[in-house]
């Protein structure tokens, strides 16, 4: 797809990605890849007794699939040659995802800005859900910077 196209959909949703099974050997993973070993993720005895059911995933565990999420749903632009995280604003946890749940995430293209010549600053309005229920697990507005080699077409 080429640059202006893509910028063209500004406001639109561009992809929902595939569900992903949150087993307790990721959220393990996950705990000591960051040193977090709450009981609340890592021990389902005392999680269950906190009132959670069982373990349930990490927030943070949650928010880092976004990356490979995006990279499933998001189309290639022409002349990209990098994207990098830039940041979130106004993230929200809003339900704790039990483990054994499946949980995917919606994105929608909310702003752009080109300040710099081959360089877009992109925001996403990202919804992760959990199958089967209500609320979701998550809510960001997260930043990404693009960078494109070919500068003759920029907006």
């Amino acid at each position: 797809m080429d640059k202006q196209s893509f910028l063209a959909l500004e406001g639109q949703e561009i992809g929902v990605s595939s569900w992903v099974h949150v087993t307790q050997e990721r959220i393990n993973a996950f705990a000591d890849a960051t040193d977090d070993h709450q009981f609340i993720h890592t021990d389902p005895i005392r999680s269950a007794a906190a009132g959670y059911g069982g373990t349930i995933a990490h927030g943070f565990f949650t928010l880092s699939l976004l990356a490979a999420w995006s990279d499933e749903v998001l189309p290639d632009v022409d002349g990209m040659v990098m994207s990098v995280n830039y940041g979130t604003d106004r993230m929200r946890f809003l339900s704790p995802v039990p483990v054994g749940s499946f949980i995917r995430a919606r994105f929608i293209l909310s702003s752009y800005d080109e300040k710099k010549p081959g360089e877009v600053t992109l925001r996403w309005r990202v919804t992760v859900e959990i199958k089967d229920a209500e609320k979701p697990a998550l809510v960001a507005d997260w930043i990404n910077r693009r960078y494109f080699s070919d500068t003759s077409a920029q907006t």
